[in-house]
């Protein structure tokens, strides 16, 4: 098939994640300070999304909780840096089994399993422009971890984010959840204009090889707007990927440690090496604003403080 390169694309920066990368690098932003400040700098190296976990300040362990996010939220609306927030709703759906002879009851310690309120409680209080939902249920990773979200939980959650006027960002991690996407765009529940990240190279989800890849993008109906990335090694690789298949591009510490072989990166290095990458081969970064009026956002003033 032709190639359908992207002539005008954004860069979302995903600059912490939830995974145990916090003692890997020390450029793995844990505190809300330390995470705001990492977001500021990949919009000024040319992000115009940032993509925003939250992490105990103190051990760097994921979380859920609600001051973290306001403070995220405050400090980088309050900078004089404009870029577009996008936090995750992805946290909640953590249910780790037990023995392979005896999986219940579930691992108390890792199993992080609570309701679709709860699990949007957050987005409620901060109302970023952006919000993810990650489309489907999936082994992942670790041997007895399973990433939970069922057609119930998804409806429920894209329904909230609809009502806040928030719009979901969906994360796809294989063809099935491109399947499921379509039938809650059917349903009403997402709106246009319909915006999808395609995560590629994640055990065990889709591979990152570009047949994947393609199979996947020939599976997004042409008027929605996808970026695509792969974690670890071909994450800056998959920059030109992305733009090559007429997407946008995702980058930062959350898929991957490295800038090269080596040598840590910090988020904005990564942003810089993606700009650059996708300039040289001939396409534009769009700016924070352009990508509200793309996609339709609702720009938010700075979260009261309590």
């Amino acid at each position: 098939m032709p190639l359908n390169p992207s002539r005008e694309l954004f860069i979302t920066c995903a600059v912490t994640g939830s995974g145990s990368t916090q003692d890997r690098s020390p450029h793995v932003p844990r505190s809300p300070e330390q995470i705001a400040n990492a977001a500021i700098d990949a919009a000024r190296a040319g992000a115009a999304i940032v993509h925003c976990h939250v992490r105990d300040p103190e051990s760097g362990a994921p979380s859920r909780r609600i001051d973290l996010y306001r403070e995220v939220t405050q400090r980088i609306r309050d900078s004089e840096v404009d870029v577009v927030l996008n936090l995750t709703a992805g946290m909640g759906g953590d249910m780790v089994m037990g023995s392979v002879e005896s999986p219940l009851p579930f691992n108390p310690e890792a199993t992080d399993m609570v309701g679709a309120t709860e699990r949007m409680a957050h987005i409620v209080e901060c109302l970023p422009e952006i919000c993810t939902l990650d489309c489907g249920t999936m082994n992942f990773a670790e041997a007895d971890y399973v990433m939970t979200n069922t057609p119930g939980m998804l409806r429920a959650m894209g329904q909230m984010m609809t009502d806040l006027g928030v719009r979901p960002e969906i994360e796809a991690f294989d063809t099935g959840h491109l399947w499921f996407a379509k039938q809650l765009v059917d349903e009403g529940i997402i709106q246009d204009p319909v915006m999808i990240q395609l995560c590629m190279g994640i055990p065990w989800g889709a591979p990152d090889d570009l047949n994947t890849l393609m199979a996947m993008v020939n599976n997004i109906p042409d008027h929605w707007t996808f970026s695509a990335f792969s974690i670890g090694r071909n994450e800056l690789p998959f920059t030109a990927a992305a733009m090559l298949a007429g997407g946008n591009v995702r980058v930062g510490l959350e898929d991957n440690l490295w800038l090269e072989k080596g040598k840590l990166a910090t988020n904005a290095q990564l942003v810089e090496r993606a700009a650059s990458i996708v300039c040289n081969m001939g396409a534009r970064l769009m700016t924070p604003e352009e990508v509200r009026t793309k996609m339709q956002l609702t720009r938010r003033p700075p979260v009261a403080t309590s």
